[in-house]
């Protein structure tokens, strides 16, 4: 199992001590972009961190979130983007479809970058129809590292998010995983 975090503008000051990877909050709906984002990315890119963004996804205009998302985010080609997939600080969320249509719209925009799916157990069980998670599901639920309670193919498992998000890839070696960001 490979090590990493994933950061928001929370998280200005991280260590990347023992990490292989860093997911960096870059955007949210159509208004929101994380002004520390490439800081961020720089960072674990100057530790040999492999680097993804991800997106959170507010229901309704999904191609112009897509679009946006792919826009404002600090990628570089072998970077993994990924839409995060949960309730709104308003309580409301994207239906599956969405969901679907969101990681479709930046797969066709960026054909070159790994997309993934990131949600937490509650809506990979509940919330979910169709299993769509474009490359690779990275799922969420506090639990002993790297045994996430599902039983679909996972590639990342969030833990826990104390003191901050932390997380297990499910690669042998960084190489590998680096490897796989970078699609032929």
């Amino acid at each position: 199992m490979l090590h990493g975090v994933d950061v928001s503008s929370y998280n200005t000051s991280y260590s990347t001590a023992g990490l292989d990877f860093v997911f960096v909050k870059a955007t949210e709906g159509r208004s929101y972009i994380n002004p520390h984002q490439s800081a961020q990315a720089s960072k674990a890119r100057k530790a040999g961190c492999v680097v993804g963004f991800y997106h959170f996804l507010w229901p309704g205009n999904i191609a112009a979130q897509a679009e946006y998302f792919v826009k404002k985010c600090a990628s570089v080609q072998g970077d993994i983007l990924a839409c995060d997939w949960e309730r709104t600080g308003e309580g409301t969320y994207a239906s599956n479809a969405q969901k679907d249509q969101f990681l479709r719209e930046v797969k066709k925009l960026r054909p070159t970058h790994r997309v993934m799916l990131y949600c937490n157990r509650d809506f990979w069980l509940n919330h979910d129809t169709t299993s769509y998670a474009a490359d690779g599901l990275w799922i969420a639920d506090y639990v002993t590292a790297g045994h996430p309670r599902i039983k679909a193919k996972w590639r990342i498992h969030q833990y826990t998010d104390d003191p901050l998000d932390k997380d297990v890839a499910d690669f042998s070696t960084k190489a590998a995983l680096k490897k796989w960001a970078h699609p032929a």
